[in-house]
């Protein structure tokens, strides 16, 4: 948004340096992001001056040219060679001496130089419209009236305007000061915070429009609101034998300071009221307005409109329309259409100031992709409670610019008035929440400044009437943030000692945890992704996962429609879109949240609808190492996977000897296992099915493992990570090889060890498979395990450690059916 610095002092008396001023808008919350000069004519005629041709003779050497002898007020006269034909002796010209710059009409520099012209020595240039800027015209050199005075600096004779331009980075709940008005509002109450008594000192001053009256009521146009919800209150009057034609120049400056084109006197005073309180308006040719009827309503859909930029769009059955009796006419709040605009053969106007709803407008202006300034203003909430007020100030101005008469009364369709907000605020919320005792006075005059009325005042607190257009205004806190706004925190000092309560973190530190596991698997050579919680509802298209969707209300696109329930497919995303790249080896985890509704029928508490949990998800994909003439080209595998969930699980402190599995028959996994804990599943880790892959055109199998973070945690430190001595005595390993079911794995053996010889045995290990259905039968397999014992305060005897495996032998036949080979 950019504010006008002259502009803003025709409301707020104030003469205050441009930078101070600039550090006071920054101050108060209006981020000042960069400060520039403006000028009516590029350069500002600067270097110029007003002379006088005092002779002219041909050029010796060139026919067309005519050497001339020009007086600007200076000791001596400036020989200048010329080429304009209509140079004569004593006309008053604009001329450029040696060491000043043109800007030209159409916006390029020229220095102008000492130089030789066919042999003849030239000091300046006697200037033309084009050369200087302030016009088109290349004819001739421009001949000024006989009364124009010698010497005169050529920006005062043509009274060159400069202004400084602030361009302010506006937030978005500060809609209350996107206007001239507004902001002077700002700066107004800031310099009275800092005053004692007389607030008139620094009073905003509103345009007068106590003159206005219709001269007669000539040209009625009724106005039928037919979606109140959506337009709230709608405005309108009718000026008859208006003459449409360029703005006077003030007014075209003041609009191109800000960045604006002007259009026509009519549009651009529209415009100029805009930016001047922050109300849009909009004109229409009234006798383009059929049936002499206003309707508001929604068009059925796909409806076909022709914007003002020419632009056919067809509407969505939700987008608010201004409507004659028969056909659309403009997108409310938005932009006008083609056929109703003003034009230079308009004469009679219809003006419209309205309050829309800041929804229905945002959604019309995204779904269409039209930014203006209207709907950036609609879009945030204007006040509801000055369309008419700007309504008068509007006409008032094209009486006197544009001519014509009010021909109507005020039509004013407001059925449900907006009430001001009513906030009590207690000076003690204020001095807690900002820190500092601000003196009463001092918190008086800033809301008063902001033009919150104070109804009533007590030695404890103040009840405020918040005006409608502090559209971010609810609550207590909201109105101390506006007094410490106004108030500066700069003002705040920073106490002399630091206060602090001791925070208990706990147990455990869930953030120290993820750090932990994040730093162990990038030192195992992954690489972390974060993925948007948003993803594509196509992605789940089965009975019970549609059921479990958690789906957006106003999605921003079809690609973000509702919230993941799983983390598979921000991790193939992310394998695809690498992959693309030519990198197809990768090692990725994710830590992320997944989002279900709650399908418990019993629970009907509506904060319990939706289920959120927190998952750790692993993706391996090609192959194991890089490619390299001393390593091999395995691709990872499931053990690869299973040994980085376990690494896991011991890093955390859960006893893995504790942990049960059992093969996985889903729609997820071709091929897999789930690691339980108790009753509870920590993890499932596997290979994804192949329609997966083939969805995100992944050619390699992706390894896929999804671990519920919060159980970890929950079961965290069940195991204590101990430190002891290296043991002094030594450990003995013994091998078996047992032949045993082919539905029996490792996973039974190891834990029947542990279960069986609690005292002595260390490790258990699997170095060998072995099936052959010709040799040991087709349901058979042979396991080669190893078992590591030790006994850590003396040497094993070997009676020792045949009792120990006489133990294991035995309950391996007794328990699994296993034959010693």
């Amino acid at each position: 948004m950019k504010i006008s610095y002259n502009w803003l002092k025709d409301y707020l008396k104030i003469n205050i340096d441009a930078d101070k001023l600039s550090e006071i808008l920054t101050n108060c919350g209006l981020e000042v992001e960069s400060v520039t000069k403006s000028e009516s004519v590029k350069g500002g005629l600067k270097g110029l001056y007003i002379g006088q041709v005092i002779s002219c003779k041909k050029h010796p050497n060139a026919d067309k040219l005519t050497v001339t002898q020009v007086d600007i007020g200076k000791e001596e006269l400036l020989t200048i060679v010329c080429g304009a034909p209509n140079v004569k002796e004593k006309q008053k010209v604009v001329v450029a001496p040696v060491g000043t710059t043109l800007y030209t009409y159409k916006g390029e520099e020229f220095p102008i130089k000492k130089v030789k012209i066919r042999g003849q020595e030239s000091l300046g240039m006697i200037c033309a419209e084009d050369e200087i800027g302030i016009g088109d015209s290349h004819d001739g050199i421009i001949v000024l009236p006989d009364t124009s005075r010698v010497g005169q600096p050529a920006s005062e004779y043509y009274n060159i305007q400069e202004d400084v331009i602030y361009e302010i980075g506006l937030t978005p709940n500060r809609v209350d000061a996107a206007s001239h008005i507004g902001t002077a509002r700002d700066v107004a109450a800031v310099l009275n915070a800092e005053i004692s008594d007389d607030l008139n000192l620094n009073k905003v001053v509103i345009p007068d429009v106590a003159s206005f009256n219709p001269d007669n009521k000539s040209r009625f146009i009724d106005v039928i609101i037919e979606d109140k919800e959506a337009c709230p209150r709608y405005s309108g009057l009718t000026i008859s034998n208006v003459t449409v034609k360029e703005s006077p120049e003030w007014l075209k400056f003041r609009l191109k300071s800000i960045g604006l084109k002007p259009i026509n006197n009519i549009v651009d005073i529209t415009n100029y009221v805009l930016h001047e309180m922050g109300q849009p308006l909009h004109a229409f040719d009234a006798d383009k307005v059929k049936g002499d009827k206003i309707v508001v309503k929604k068009p059925v859909k796909e409806t076909k409109f022709i914007t003002l930029d020419e632009e056919e769009i067809e509407l969505t059955g939700n987008d608010l329309m201004i409507c004659n009796a028969e056909e659309p006419m403009c997108i409310a709040g938005v932009l006008g259409g083609i056929e109703s605009g003003v034009n230079e053969g308009t004469s009679n106007i219809f003006l419209e100031s309205a309050y829309f709803q800041p929804s229905s407008i945002r959604k019309t202006s995204k779904h269409h992709d039209i930014k203006t300034d209207a709907s950036f203003r609609f879009e945030r909430g204007t006040d509801p409670n000055i369309t008419v007020f700007a309504l008068k100030r509007a006409a008032l101005m094209i009486k006197e610019i544009a001519g014509g008469t009010i021909s109507s009364n005020i039509v004013d369709n407001y059925p449900s008035p907006v009430a001001n907000n009513i906030i009590s605020v207690k000076y003690e919320g204020i001095d807690s929440l900002i820190g500092k005792k601000i003196e009463r006075r001092t918190i008086k005059n800033i809301l008063t400044s902001l033009d919150i009325k104070i109804l009533s005042e007590n030695k404890n607190e103040l009840e405020l009437e918040i005006p409608a257009f502090k559209v971010d205004v609810y609550r207590e806190a909201d109105v101390i943030e506006e007094i410490l706004r106004v108030y500066g925190y700069n003002n705040v000092e920073v106490p002399d000692k630091l206060v602090s309560s001791t925070v208990l973190t706990p147990k455990p530190d869930k953030e120290l945890l993820q750090n932990t596991i994040s730093d162990m698997l990038c030192a195992n050579g992954f690489i972390e992704i974060m993925n948007n919680s948003l993803t594509k509802a196509d992605y789940y298209n089965s009975t019970e996962e549609k059921k479990s969707a958690v789906n957006i209300l106003n999605p921003l696109s079809q690609d973000l429609g509702v919230l993941r329930q799983n983390l598979v497919f921000g991790g193939l995303e992310v394998i695809a879109y690498n992959q693309n790249r030519k990198i197809n080896d990768l090692k990725v985890f994710e830590f992320g949240n997944i989002y279900k509704i709650n399908r418990n029928e019993k629970d009907k508490n509506p904060l319990k609808k939706y289920k959120e949990r927190k998952q750790l998800s692993i993706f391996l994909c090609g192959k194991r190492e890089p490619e390299s003439w001393n390593s091999g080209q395995d691709e990872f595998n499931f053990y690869d996977l299973k040994g980085y969930i376990l690494s896991i699980f011991e890093k955390l402190g859960i006893d893995i000897t504790k942990i049960e599995v059992e093969e996985i028959n889903d729609d997820l996994f071709a091929t897999g296992l789930r690691f339980y804990y108790g009753e509870k599943l920590l993890a499932n880790a596997g290979l994804l099915k192949g329609h997966y892959s083939k969805k995100f055109d992944i050619k390699e199998n992706t390894w896929f493992a999804e671990i519920e973070w919060d159980l970890l945690i929950k079961y965290y430190g069940r195991k204590p990570l101990l430190f002891k001595e290296i043991p002094k005595f030594p450990e003995v390993r013994r091998d078996l090889a047992l032949l045993i079911d082919k539905n029996i794995n490792f996973a039974q053996i190891e834990q029947l060890a542990f279960k069986t010889e609690r005292k002595l045995l260390k490790k258990v290990g699997l170095f060998d498979v072995y099936q052959d259905p010709a040799k040991i039968g087709k349901d058979k397999k042979s396991y080669a395990v190893f078992f590591i014992l030790q006994d850590e305060k003396k040497t094993l005897t070997d009676k020792e450690i045949d009792k120990a495996m006489r133990s294991l032998t035995g309950i391996f036949e007794e328990k699994l059916g296993a034959t010693i080979r």
